[in-house]
């Protein structure tokens, strides 16, 4: 690297620095179209805490992408607090320091939606879909006492969802200290959360009630039985 080279670098990395250190709000994170946003925080919360199946998207040590489960506590900071968790061996964790701008991503149902069902067919084809974008900077957490809390809870709500009887609790503490040697959690206050509803809510009432009578006898996605079950049977 020339010396030119390495002043420009160096300019750079101040202005970002800069710009980090500036407490200025994040940017928006996708496109929504005024009848399209939703800043209701309840039904934001309510969404994502249904769909709690996240995308954990960073840019830091390269473009990353992690799915997983996470827990939103509701009353920490402004917007919320966004709890989580990833291996220990994904490179994603160098983007715990605090500093690097994350965005989680909850998605809910979506669905193709003919011009056929339209009261009025002068129209195209589109997709319906419900997004919700949280944008934060993440923050490592490693404290064992934490994580083993943290876990409790996330495994509390999802088993309360199919009613079983496994108790967590149970566990031995050697199997659970050595499984918590192999993640890092992680915690991210929303400073920017943003819904994108796209359900056709601007068409006319006649419309709408053609998207609903279609959308309930349309034919829905395989389920998770099905998309298991004939992967099964492809490997065996």
């Amino acid at each position: 690297m020339n010396r030119r080279d390495l002043l420009s670098s160096i300019a750079l990395a101040a202005v970002a620095a800069e710009a980090q250190d500036s407490g200025a709000p994040p940017a928006s994170s996708l496109y929504v179209p005024k009848p399209q946003a939703v800043e209701d925080r309840k039904l934001l919360h309510d969404f994502m805490d249904e769909f709690a199946f996240a995308d954990l998207i960073t840019p830091s040590p390269s473009l990353r992408i992690t799915h997983i489960p996470v827990l939103l506590d509701r009353a920490a900071g402004p917007y919320g607090t966004i709890l989580g968790h990833i291996s220990r061996q994904n490179e994603q964790t160098k983007a715990f320091d605090g500093r690097v701008e994350a965005v989680i991503v909850f998605r809910g149902p979506h669905g193709y939606i003919s011009p056929a069902w339209y009261h009025n067919r002068q129209a195209v084809p589109t997709w319906n879909f419900a997004v919700v974008h949280a944008t934060g900077k993440l923050r490592a957490v490693t404290e064992p006492k934490a994580l083993h809390a943290f876990l409790t809870r996330l495994v509390a709500k999802f088993e309360s969802y199919q009613g079983t009887d496994y108790d967590f609790s149970k566990l031995p503490d050697s199997y659970i200290d050595g499984m918590l040697g192999g993640i890092v959690g992680f915690e991210m206050p929303i400073e920017l959360l943003e819904g994108k509803f796209k359900l056709g809510q601007d068409r006319s009432e006649a419309d709408r009630q053609g998207i609903l009578s279609h959308l309930e006898k349309a034919r829905g996605d395989r389920s998770l039985y099905e998309l298991t079950a004939s992967f099964y049977q492809r490997k065996a």
